[in-house]
């Protein structure tokens, strides 16, 4: 069986033939050792790389799995090639060196590293492979793993940090670690974002707070907009104009913050806005107005409905048609009201199985608002604004057919434009008739 005694007298006999003044002269042979040992790491690198590039790289695009091109494209194979110089420098060391010189234990020590911190990258690239692949499941819409996977890298280095220290300097992990205590108040005062980022992510995670793609307002911070990266300590969120905010990942739990995420998943996006009707054109219908706004189909029924109620409580009462004063009779904003409610029911856009009413707010300086409470059902921005639009720019337009006016503020310019245009047109327009 061949040893590594065995080859280094191999070894020593072949430069004795060669000159033997090199033997003899113990620096000048273990300078010889080494710029042998980097000549072979080094041709083993570059005959490793050629190998990387002409079929690692060429298997890799033809084949059709995904797995291989992540890997690929987070360096996997070319940390992983740094193995064979690690591993000739390591073995050659024990062949051509003794072991009471001091230049084998500076190159066993340095290989040793070597095949340490490459075996740390190496994983590193398997983490980031994996987070790849969990990101194009369907889970990562649910959870996402980023901060889970930083926690791993930061806990992969700080062991090849204290397995590094430990060699160069002889002594345990264990006993090292223990040393760490000392420091520890230092350490949590290093290491406080990272920490309280692990907790938050936690916390996240079990519960479903928050995922890439959520939808988050956070006034404190000036954000608004899609969450891009959930890390271990740092949260990116792209806001809808287009700049990027960076938050603690541990504000997530410690701060108000709006997740918008229910309204996408819900079947609508709430509209909820108020129109301010000027009051003084709130009024009692005559039976001309009222047989006028009959002729709008979405309440015709309505309105038939409510002339035969006050029909019967005036004949029940007793109360004689030239009574204006004690009889009842509806109001053009109830009216008004009845019509949107009406109109909204019948609308395509807004979703039926969920809140919808129009109701009166407190009057106030503004008028009455007349406030509009529906859901859209679809969620999407543009959409959103312009099914809103279109039932503000109706409800705008239908208010003097009602005799209602919205109340606006005046301004010098609207007192010199002179009086403004009758309110309630004569006949309803042709759309809305029957």
């Amino acid at each position: 069986m061949v040893t590594a005694e065995t080859l280094r007298e191999n070894f020593v006999e072949l430069l004795r033939q060669v000159d033997a003044d090199i033997v003899l002269n113990g620096s000048l042979y273990n300078s010889f050792s080494l710029l042998l040992i980097f000549v072979l790491a080094i041709t083993g690198l570059l005959v490793s790389r050629i190998a990387l590039n002409s079929v690692v790289t060429r298997w890799i695009l033809k084949s059709k799995t995904h797995w291989d091109n992540a890997l690929h494209s987070h360096g996997f194979f070319k940390r992983l090639i740094h193995l064979t110089p690690a591993l000739i420098i390591f073995a050659s060391t024990h062949v051509l060196l003794t072991t009471d010189s001091l230049l084998y234990t500076v190159l066993l020590k340095c290989s040793l590293l070597y095949l340490m911190t490459v075996a740390a990258l190496s994983i590193s690239a398997l983490l980031n492979t994996f987070e790849d692949w969990y990101n194009s499941t369907p889970f990562a819409a649910q959870a996402s793993i980023t901060g889970f996977v930083q926690v791993a890298k930061l806990m992969l280095f700080i062991v090849l940090m204290l397995l590094s220290v430990s060699l160069i300097v002889e002594r345990s992990p264990l006993l090292l670690l223990s040393g760490l205590t000392a420091i520890a108040a230092v350490l949590l005062l290093i290491f406080r974002d990272t920490i309280l980022g692990f907790v938050a992510g936690i916390q996240i995670t079990a519960n479903r707070l928050f995922t890439n793609g959520d939808w988050i307002q956070v006034d404190k911070f000036g954000v608004d907009g899609e969450i891009i990266e959930l890390g271990l300590t740092n949260v990116k969120v792209r806001n809808w104009d287009n700049t990027i905010s960076t938050i603690p990942t541990y504000s997530l739990t410690n701060e108000a913050i709006k997740n918008w995420r229910g309204m996408q998943e819900s079947g609508g996006r709430r509209i909820k806005r108020a129109v301010y009707i000027d009051i003084h054109s709130i009024c009692l219908y005559d039976e001309k107005s009222l047989q006028k706004v009959a002729k709008i189909r979405f309440i015709a029924d309505y309105i038939k409905s409510k002339i035969d109620e006050l029909q019967r409580y005036h004949k029940d009462n007793s109360i004689d048609e030239g009574d204006l004063l004690n009889r009842r009779a509806l109001t053009n904003i109830g009216t008004f009201r009845a019509y949107l409610e009406a109109y909204l029911n019948k609308h395509p856009k807004i979703n039926q199985d969920m809140t919808l009413m129009v109701r009166q707010l407190p009057p106030n300086e503004l008028g009455l608002p007349l406030e509009v409470y529906c859901f859209c059902r679809d969620k999407s921005w543009v959409a959103y604004e312009k099914v809103q639009a279109d039932i503000f720019d109706h409800i705008m337009a239908m208010l003097p057919l009602f005799g209602l006016r919205a109340y606006q503020r005046d301004s010098h310019l609207a007192a010199l434009s002179g009086p403004a245009p009758p309110s309630q047109p004569d006949e309803a327009p042709e759309a809305i008739k029957d």
